[in-house]
């Protein structure tokens, strides 16, 4: 029988797939695919190709994720470049959606679903929950709370009443414009005048800044202002798939010697050079999940060790089998990396250190 480990994926848009797809993530992920395959629904491309719900979540032993609000502002609305994403017209009816979200994750807690982690003693006593091989109850998924995207912040006052309902982890930016800085498909563009607020803002708070979606100009007036902890959540590597979606061996140094963590993404169009959204097959370019292990060694050559890289899977953001690799059904089976990883001359330290330490520890130093 395969080695099963505890995992951790720290990147996961959950209430976004419950709330503005209307998937019930209590329901196991076949279902959901054959619901909306009955359904002939087209309002987006992974329709009846989703990958992630809770289920396969408990069933692949991901007992922690770091769960999503987004929420942006945009005059325009809606489109950007080649994706759709909601875009609200005011800061204000951005915080409001984005409490949608809120109230979405603590329903799942309401009925033993999920469970919120916002200090050192949930975290340990949710990692002793998990670690209980007798304890035979069904397990609810911790979740970190993080904004990918501050637009919802509408002021510093906001940012506080974001860190009193459990928010630890903050990405500024997303995809286009932002009003603390510009994000993928920005033409570099960098921090705005709230950004630099915020960000001094938060150096008095014990909270994660995301670095995922900056620009390469907004990255370098981040980590010039902001002196916490930073992650990439969801990254992967410029000089093995070019493209300002990855980061540069540069800033991947910055966030290694800052000692942060850079969580791999499972997109494909991060894994294969030039690969096109809506018209590429993973199965014919033979994008498995190998390609990921392939960042992961880059990273890990830079580093000298394995303590700066980890899962931030990104399976459901808005995307499924479509866009993931030919060699993954669903979320569970992320529990395939420990024998690749095993395959390709990792030992059990160092994959467990990939699988779910490396965020273990960063969590324990930032939380209170």
């Amino acid at each position: 029988m395969a080695k099963t480990n505890f995992i951790v994926d720290a990147h996961l848009d959950l209430a976004t797939n419950a709330m503005v797809l209307n998937r019930d993530l209590t329901r196991p992920v076949h279902e959901i695919r054959k619901k909306e395959k009955a359904l002939q629904l087209n309002d987006f491309q992974d329709r009846g190709n989703g990958t992630v719900a809770l289920p396969e979540l408990r069933k692949g032993q991901i007992g922690l994720v770091f769960a999503t609000m987004i929420s942006r502002v945009s005059e325009e609305g809606a489109v950007l470049d080649t994706m759709s994403l909601p875009g609200w017209y005011s800061p204000h009816q951005a915080f409001a959606n984005a409490m949608c979200q809120l109230h979405w994750y603590r329903e799942m807690e309401e009925i033993g679903e999920m469970v919120q982690i916002k200090t050192k003693d949930e975290l340990t006593d949710h990692l002793n929950l998990w670690n209980d091989v007798n304890n035979e109850q069904k397990r609810p998924i911790g979740y970190v709370l993080a904004l990918e995207g501050a637009d919802s912040v509408v002021n510093l006052d906001y940012l506080e009443r974001f860190y009193d309902l459990g928010l630890r982890s903050i990405g500024i930016s997303h995809f286009g414009p932002g009003r603390y800085a510009a994000g993928t498909h920005s033409n570099n563009q960098g921090l705005t005048t709230h950004g630099v607020v915020l960000l001094k803002r938060m150096n008095q708070m014990n909270m994660l800044l995301d670095l995922t979606h900056l620009t390469d100009k907004g990255f370098y007036e981040a980590i010039s202002i902001y002196h916490g902890k930073v992650i990439a959540s969801h990254q992967n590597c410029r000089s093995i798939v070019d493209g300002e979606r990855q980061f540069s061996d540069d800033q991947l140094k910055v966030v290694i010697e800052r000692g942060g963590v850079i969580g791999g993404a499972l997109d494909t169009w991060m894994l294969h050079p030039d690969f096109k959204m809506g018209k590429d097959d993973p199965k014919s370019l033979g994008i498995d999940l190998e390609k990921l292990v392939d960042h992961f060694d880059h990273i890990c050559q830079m580093a000298g060790n394995t303590q700066h890289v980890g899962i931030g899977s990104d399976l459901d953001g808005l995307f499924g089998l479509e866009q993931s690799p030919m060699d993954l059904d669903t979320i569970a089976d992320l529990q395939k990396f420990h024998s690749i990883l095993s395959g390709r001359g990792y030992t059990e330290e160092d994959i467990e250190n990939i699988l779910y330490k490396n965020w273990v520890n960063l969590l324990f130093e930032v939380l209170t």
